[in-house]
């Protein structure tokens, strides 16, 4: 049986779909119960949890083979991480109470970076799980292609994308999330020993250019990019109503400034198979329906 946590998420939803594709037994973890009647028509089994919760998670982690974990992300956390601590702690005392065969942890891209910034959380959750003595991968995926969501309405109403990663011709290493559910699928099928990171891109690598092109390619309207000023950026996360935007800005910083990056730029790291043109439609065909 396989334990899986933020399966209401794109990933964990794509991950949980790729096991009950092959018959595997799943359990479903989630926090509402009210979301839990689309996961057991799906044949999985249930189980309520939070991931702050150490009791609750090793109930549910109990006579699992493997683990997915993933991590909640938190886009506005308090000075030295709190919340990613206590999601760390109580998911570390529940893997060391079960001790699950494998464990699959969704990181990220820049969990190995050199300087602080709005990925230290998985810098945190890898050096603690590290030390628990299990066969743990560590699946650090790209910058998530569906991010460009947030692009959809400037692009459609005013053809303009707005962009913090720049300059707008670089290439960034991004990932569609369906590629990431998939990989993890694959990795809590496989058997090892020790830790491993598996680092995962999409195809080819995308600029803020791309991005630009592919929305005007699906709303069938010019699209230009504006990058946005850096000494602008506070500003405008605080007008959000992000408390504590420093972290966030110094994640755009290593992007955009190289140090956040694979460990030899993404040339050993497995490559998706989603397109960036296919996800930009995808998203805006949802937008329309939802409006």
């Amino acid at each position: 049986m396989y334990a899986i946590t933020g399966i209401t998420g794109k990933v964990g939803g794509s991950l949980a779909r790729n096991l009950l594709a092959d018959k595997l037994t799943t359990r479903a973890i989630m926090r509402d119960a009210a979301k839990a009647a689309e996961w057991r028509a799906l044949g999985c089994q249930i189980a309520i949890a939070e991931m702050d919760d150490a009791a609750s998670l090793t109930a549910a982690f109990q006579g699992a083979e493997g683990v997915f974990i993933l991590p909640p992300s938190e886009f506005d956390p308090e000075p030295g991480f709190p919340e990613a601590q206590r999601v760390i702690e109580a998911v570390s005392a529940a893997l060391t109470a079960v001790r699950p065969g494998k464990v699959v942890c969704l990181s990220t891209i820049g969990a190995d970076a050199p300087r602080e910034n709005l990925l230290t959380q998985r810098t945190m959750l890898e050096q603690s799980l590290s030390g628990l003595g299990l066969a743990i991968t560590f699946l650090r995926p790209a910058w998530f292609m569906e991010n460009t969501m947030w692009d959809i309405a400037p692009a459609r109403d005013e053809g303009i994308l707005r962009s913090f990663l720049q300059p707008a011709g670089k290439a960034f290493p991004m990932v569609a999330t369906q590629d990431v559910g998939r990989q993890a699928a694959t990795l809590l099928r496989e058997s090892w020993s020790g830790t491993r990171v598996v680092e995962l891109e999409g195809p080819v690598r995308v600029s803020p250019n791309d991005i630009a092109r592919a929305f005007a390619s699906v709303l069938n309207r010019p699209v230009s990019v504006e990058t946005i000023a850096r000494e602008n950026w506070e500003s405008i996360f605080r007008d959000q109503g992000t408390h504590n935007p420093l972290p966030r800005m110094r994640m755009i910083d290593g992007f955009n400034e190289g140090w956040i990056e694979f460990w030899d730029n993404g040339r050993a790291a497995m490559k998706g198979t989603t397109r960036l043109l296919d996800v930009v439609a995808e998203l805006v065909k949802a937008s329309q329906s939802a409006s």
